[in-house]
């Protein structure tokens, strides 16, 4: 059994996931690795909007497990990706993920998000 927290969003610290209604495009290192119209949105209180992106409209090939954990209590257990772009080069934990996330933001199932420092990530105006 864990003695970690697990917290249920407030009015004090909200947390939204909406689909984007928008397109949304990831490129690394100037190159295409996803590419979709079916992402979500997750407002986590203050912090800045997260586009999750269905993991089928990822590159899969450009995907490499990564050994990094971390734990939210609003979210659950996320593992890491790094990302392996067409030059070979390689950046390092790009994407995380929430594989079996907590019931309260259970729609990112499936999804997975780019780092914005490591990644270029481009919604569409609406």
């Amino acid at each position: 059994m864990s003695d970690r927290p697990v917290l249920e969003p407030t009015a004090e610290h909200p947390i939204t996931v909406e689909p984007t209604g928008r397109h949304v495009t990831v490129r690394v290192n100037g190159e295409v690795v996803a590419d979709t119209d079916r992402a979500l949105t997750l407002q986590e209180s203050t912090y800045p909007a997260v586009q999750y992106i269905p993991r089928s409209d990822v590159a899969e090939d450009k995907l490499r497990s990564s050994d990094t954990q971390t734990y939210c209590p609003f979210k659950g257990d996320a593992s890491y990706y790094h990302l392996v772009t067409g030059d070979g080069a390689t950046v390092e934990d790009a994407i995380w993920t929430y594989e079996k996330p907590y019931p309260a933001v259970g729609e990112i199932a499936g999804h997975v998000a780019f780092y914005p420092d490591k990644a270029e990530i481009v919604v569409a105006p609406a």
